[in-house]
């Protein structure tokens, strides 16, 4: 896919995860953000703070990574063998679980509707990455792998691992709200 293409699919979806969260999310109640579906399972805010964690080690890896990618003409996005292996691990569409590594683990946070806004604000960050990700060289390896920052990605792949995995774990936030408001529901009819 052309590099222009490529960015702006990603903003797209960007754009549509911050519709999803604000409009959808963020309006719920306390008690229905912190509803966890199972023990095991995260709950709206659990969800949105493992993305967060992500999004404070990726945004300015990829800010880093962008004020010295040189700018260059539209050009094809290439991906290596990691970058497609990590893409295909937190697509939306891969309904495998996936361990995270424990410091991405939110489980047992207290948390509050703050981590809504902080990833709202994320989403503001990456945007702006994504716009200046526009004349870069998108092919350039540059951007650390946060479990093991030896290796590293090309700048798209980051993107597009960072976005793919934000659609994963939204779709997540949306399955445990619509949980939390079934049980909501039930309830007022039991009494």
């Amino acid at each position: 896919m052309l590099s222009t293409a490529f960015i702006a699919q990603l903003e797209t979806q960007v754009q549509a995860l911050s519709a999803t969260v604000d409009g959808q999310l963020r309006p719920l109640p306390s008690q229905e953000l912190n509803y966890k579906p199972t023990p095991t399972a995260w709950s709206v805010l659990e969800c949105l703070e493992h993305l967060n964690r992500y999004s404070r080690f990726y945004n300015p890896e990829l800010a880093r990574a962008l004020q010295s990618a040189p700018a260059g003409a539209p050009h094809e996005v290439g991906f290596s063998w990691l970058g497609r292996k990590s893409y295909d691990t937190v697509k939306p569409e891969n309904h495998k679980l996936q361990k995270t590594v424990k410091h991405m683990n939110p489980a047992g946070s207290q948390l509050t509707a703050e981590v809504v806004e902080e990833f709202l604000r994320h989403q503001q960050q990456l945007l702006q990455l994504l716009a200046a990700a526009r004349t870069a060289n998108l092919n350039r390896k540059a951007v650390r792998v946060e479990f093991f920052r030896l290796l590293k990605l090309r700048l798209g792949e980051a993107l597009q691992f960072v976005v793919a995995h934000e659609q994963r774990h939204v779709q997540q936030a949306l399955r445990a709200a619509q949980t939390a408001q079934a049980r909501g529901q039930e309830a007022v009819l039991v009494v």
